[in-house]
């Protein structure tokens, strides 16, 4: 995968402070949300900032898009490379 795909891992580990979480734990293909990372909305908020911060990102949080991007780390890095085209 990427190098995007593992600066999002960091990311998420920076931004949400995940201590014990590496990298190489978060599987790029898993749920962020409920059975995978098990992150929540207070989470997805401070993401969706992280990413508008860093990559010039602006999502609408009440759009199901906007929930689709935040399935997984793959749906990350489709959207950051969509939007930098």
């Amino acid at each position: 995968m990427s190098s995007l795909a593992d600066e999002l891992k960091q990311m998420i580990i920076d931004v949400l402070a995940l201590e014990d979480i590496t990298i190489d734990d978060i599987e790029t293909e898993a749920a962020l949300f409920g059975d995978g990372l098990g992150l929540d909305s207070i989470d997805a908020l401070e993401l969706g900032l992280a990413l508008k911060k860093r990559y010039n990102i602006h999502l609408n949080a009440e759009s199901d898009e906007t929930k689709q991007h935040f399935q997984s780390v793959r749906s990350l890095v489709a959207l950051v490379e969509a939007q930098q085209v």
